[in-house]
């Protein structure tokens, strides 16, 4: 999916959780920040086009480990043992993404290195994803005219 339909999904969900944070901004950057995080794996992403994630893109299949549970598994533990604070919202955008992708032509290997795959019927910018970011984006402005 594109960035921004992830952002949109994610978004909608941050408002729907929002007033349950003490550090409801915090609680936002994080989760939109994790929520772009696996596709640092390619650098036609908004987040793999930078200099430093050209590493990735080197060593790193796009829709492999980085778009696994497995990996969001060993980077909450770490979270959980030393920034427990941003451990829900990162949880949370960051599956976010995962899951949206599962939806996709390409789909996801959740339990990387298993070759187990997960895919689903829609196409990346087809109509489709355009009609689930504005359905998301709709719900986000209901959500956010409801809390301010």
């Amino acid at each position: 999916m594109l960035f921004r339909t992830h952002l949109a999904i994610t978004l909608f969900f941050v408002l729907l959780l929002f007033q349950y944070f003490s550090n409801p901004i915090l609680f936002l950057l994080i989760s939109v920040l994790a929520t772009a995080l696996p596709d640092v794996d390619t650098r036609y992403s908004k987040i793999g086009h930078y200099k430093i994630s050209r590493i990735f893109n080197f060593f790193i299949n796009h829709r492999g480990i980085v778009h696994s549970f497995t990996l969001l598994l060993i980077i909450a533990v770490f979270l959980f043992s030393f920034f427990r604070q941003i451990l829900f919202p990162f949880l949370l955008g960051y599956s976010l993404h995962l899951i949206a992708d599962g939806f996709t032509h390409t789909g996801i290997m959740p339990f990387y290195p298993l070759n187990i795959r997960i895919k689903g019927k829609i196409r990346t910018g087809g109509v489709i994803e355009n009609l689930i970011f504005i359905i998301f984006l709709f719900g986000s402005l209901l959500l956010f005219l409801r809390i301010f």
